[in-house]
């Protein structure tokens, strides 16, 4: 008799037209979550099995990735073996063609595996359009797609500065927003990874002018609410003059979230998730011995 079957999904979305990624409450349900239409498109492949997705990365609405992942368990009715890697992705995504949404790969794990607690880290990379007065003068391949602002230039050397300030293990109270589990979660993170760096439109060859795109890369094993956005927002300000160095290091030293000044955040439709790394050998499935 052939067992249940752990998948590991990775897997994108735009997510302009859904409530984040996590599944919505019915009495709540304005716009979907991502993950209600995942686990509707696994419910049509009529496992043997109620399907429950556990999701790696929870992001908000409005915010996109290029690399999500999720584990589910799926057993097939009459004694089926499970399906193979490659024809599952291709059986998901024809049920998720009305979306935007796709499934970019699958793997067989083992039936221990966590999408979220394996995980070794998750980067997010927020994109910048300079000097673009207004989002409809964006090509359409940017349209909610990144944070278009109207400065020309922003002080990449001191953003460059004021991210090195970030790195490193630090109690991130500041750059967290109010959520209802915040007591249960340790704002004390390694920020491995915050970089800024020159980007491109995804139209870079073919629309009528050049935009300038700044691209800032963060990478930490995991991140508080809203913790990449706050940061961005910080980063940016330091770019434009409205904040020193100085003043984004007492902002970390707060530890405080109150004391991050408003209207600062970074709205959520320039950020990306990029990866969800794992160990390989978390990956590898033992086979059977016979």
């Amino acid at each position: 008799m052939h067992n249940c079957a752990r998948y590991l999904i990775f897997f994108q979305y735009i997510g302009t037209k859904y409530s984040g990624v996590v599944k919505v409450p019915p009495h709540q349900m304005v716009k979907r979550g991502v993950q209600d239409h995942l686990e509707e498109a696994i419910q049509k492949l009529r496992p043997n099995n109620p399907v429950s997705l556990l999701v790696s990365s929870r992001t908000d609405t409005g915010v996109h990735a290029f690399s999500n992942s999720a584990h589910f368990d799926l057993q097939r009715k009459n004694n089926k073996p499970p399906f193979a890697e490659e024809l599952l992705v291709e059986a998901l995504n024809y049920h998720l063609k009305p979306e935007q949404i796709r499934i970019n790969r699958a793997h067989r794990v083992p039936c221990d595996f966590h999408a979220r607690y394996r995980a070794q880290s998750r980067t997010y990379v927020y994109r910048i359009a300079l000097g673009v007065r207004h989002r409809t003068l964006l090509p359409l391949t940017e349209s909610n797609l990144c944070w278009n602002i109207q400065d020309t230039e922003l002080d990449e050397e001191a953003m460059r500065e004021a991210a090195a300030v970030l790195v490193g293990t630090h109690d991130f109270s500041s750059f967290r927003a109010v959520s209802s589990d915040m007591s249960l979660k340790n704002p004390v993170k390694t920020l491995d990874v915050a970089s800024v760096q020159m980007g491109n439109s995804f139209a870079n060859m073919y629309f009528h002018r050049q935009i300038s795109f700044l691209e800032l890369t963060f990478t930490s094993r995991s991140f508080l609410y809203k913790q990449v956005r706050r940061m961005t927002g910080a980063l940016v300000a330091v770019g434009r003059g409205l904040l020193t160095v100085s003043q984004l290091r007492a902002l970390l030293e707060a530890k405080d979230s109150l004391a991050y000044p408003k209207n600062l955040v970074a709205p959520p439709h320039g950020l990306f998730l990029t990866r969800v790394a794992y160990r390989e050998s978390d990956l590898l499935l033992q086979q059977p011995t016979t």
